[in-house]
């Protein structure tokens, strides 16, 4: 889904190009690895008090939490004064007591992690795994290890961008350093940015534009919206993403086929021939039509016939881009 005549033609130009990790390159459905119950806590009462504050959200992870929890036969109910700590996490009350859960970045700034933490995140990053802690007031109350793979055919997808004369190609997501390695390996590409919080987004999206100047942003989030607005060509994951994506990108792919981003490049080039191919013959026919005036050689119906005949094969030619 195309917004326009201009959105078609800037993807011709592009020079680089940034994912999203989460939904993007990878399939967008994690899967819980790891439940580990810290502080006297059991795994049924730490994965019900996830749930529960996760089913409020609609992030990949989150959904990864709930499903895990409804596998394991929890119902956990309702929570009150539920708020998302933007980039790191959320908060509500559950059964009467305030709970938070969320990133490593979320873990630090409430000053909970302890020795025994602090190894255990550690060792689940170092597998490359997403993690989430939740916790309350007094302590952490456990982590959940995530995992989520690369799409298949990612490699292939960056090497045909490449063949499209796409220069530079970057992920950038929130994960740890050591999840973001293990998805990107041997997937091809220029540069990683982890642990990068909604707004550090837009950073390095201007960053890529400052230096490239033609770039974009593909991503599927509510996250990933304000980056997406700040490339060149916003290009949203359209049936699996955010409804604020959608809205703010200028192109969506409907099918959720990455495979169709070097398309495209190669469609976006072969119309602005044709455009050019358009307006040269027109044009040309035009002079030569104003020269055989001058000489007196033309006639009203040679000029009716040219005038109708290259409107009719400007339209033909454009038509010859359905086939693509």
């Amino acid at each position: 889904l195309i917004k326009g005549g201009a959105f078609l033609e800037a993807p011709a130009r592009l020079r680089a190009v940034a994912f999203d990790k989460t939904g993007t390159i990878t399939s967008g459905r994690p899967e819980v690895r790891r439940v580990i119950p810290l502080n006297g806590h059991t795994e049924a009462e730490l994965l019900e008090r996830a749930a529960a504050l996760e089913a409020q959200s609609n992030h990949p992870l989150a959904q990864a939490v709930v499903r895990h929890a409804r596998a394991r036969g929890l119902a956990p109910g309702p929570v009150e004064g539920y708020r998302e700590i933007h980039g790191r996490g959320a908060e509500a009350t559950y059964q009467g007591r305030p709970f938070w859960i969320g990133s490593h970045r979320l873990l630090h700034e409430r000053n909970l992690e302890t020795p025994e933490s602090h190894v255990l995140a550690t060792e689940l990053e170092a597998e490359g795994n997403s993690f989430i802690a939740i916790g309350n007031a007094d302590h952490v109350c456990g982590l959940i290890s995530i995992a989520d793979e690369a799409r298949p055919g990612v490699a292939q997808i960056i090497a045909d961008l490449r063949a499209e004369g796409v220069e530079h190609v970057a992920m950038i997501t929130g994960d740890n350093a050591a999840t973001a390695d293990r998805v990107a390996r041997g997937l091809g590409l220029d540069e990683i940015l982890s642990q990068v919080l909604p707004h550090e987004k837009v950073d390095a999206v201007q960053r890529l534009v400052a230096k490239y100047g033609k770039v974009a942003m593909v991503g599927d989030g509510v996250n990933d919206a304000p980056a997406l607005a700040a490339s060149t060509v916003g290009i949203a994951m359209g049936a699996a993403g955010s409804d604020a994506a959608i809205e703010t990108a200028d192109i969506a792919l409907m099918s959720d086929e990455l495979a169709r981003l070097p398309w495209l490049i190669g469609h976006s080039r072969r119309t602005l021939r044709v455009i050019q191919q358009n307006i040269a013959f027109a044009l040309g026919l035009k002079l030569l039509f104003i020269a055989l005036a001058f000489a007196g050689a033309a006639t009203l119906w040679m000029a009716i016939a040219a005038d109708m005949g290259a409107s009719l094969l400007v339209i033909a030619n454009a038509l010859r881009l359905l086939r693509d």
